[in-house]
């Protein structure tokens, strides 16, 4: 992991809804909480603006995170946040204690490369159907990658990639393949348009009336 996430935290005494609408409202932060670890549950608050920004990253969903408060730094994963139903606000976030002694579940996004020169979309005539674009894996903190690949370049036309297809990094197991075969989705299939088909169907029967005439 290249990236590094730093969020600075303060003590949250006060709580409830009135004592977090002041604390959004008068100080800019939203509250939080740090649980887990066999630990007590921590209440902090955390400045939005700072929070909002570090969300534009997509990383910051699928890193081990840094939690400072009163000088002490604790790893973290982010696990739950919660946003205003209509305001472009964020209004609480959860963070999970991580160890690297214990694995973690964490969703992390796909990157699917070579998907504009993949062979069975540029000169097939292909489209790429996405199924899911993040999986969760199961791995130890160090071993979290921050995004899975998936070239396409290697994707033949009608082929479904699955997510026992999907190359893993080492130590990094998916987690819905714990759950059996069952569970093994579909991640992305290249297909033509269903346009397309029946445009090739009508082609060939015409070719066969042809061939019958001669």
């Amino acid at each position: 992991m290249s990236q590094e996430f730093v969020i600075e935290a303060f003590p949250r005494g006060d709580q409830g809804r009135g004592a977090s609408r002041r604390l959004r409202r008068e100080e800019r932060k939203i509250p939080a909480i740090v649980y887990g670890g066999n630990k007590e549950a921590t209440p902090i608050s955390i400045w939005h603006n700072e929070l909002k920004k570090a969300l534009e990253n997509e990383a910051f969903f699928s890193h081990v995170l840094t939690i400072e408060l009163d000088g002490k730094k604790e790893s973290v994963i982010l696990k739950d946040l919660q946003r205003h139903p209509y305001k472009p606000l964020l209004t609480h976030a959860d963070f999970l204690r991580v160890d690297k002694d214990h694995e973690i579940h964490v969703n992390v996004p796909l990157h699917f490369l070579n998907e504009d020169s993949a062979p069975a979309i540029k000169l097939q005539g292909g489209v790429a159907n996405h199924q899911i674009t993040e999986v969760e894996v199961i791995c130890l903190p160090q071993n979290l990658p921050e995004f899975i690949e998936v070239d396409m370049a290697e994707v033949d036309m009608d082929k479904v990639v699955h997510l026992s297809d999907l190359k893993l990094p080492k130590g990094v197991r998916v987690a819905a393949l714990l759950q059996g075969e069952d569970h093994d989705l579909p991640v992305v299939a290249i297909h033509k348009p269903r346009g397309a088909k029946v445009d090739d169907a009508e082609e060939g029967e015409e070719g066969e009336e042809g061939e019958s005439k001669e």
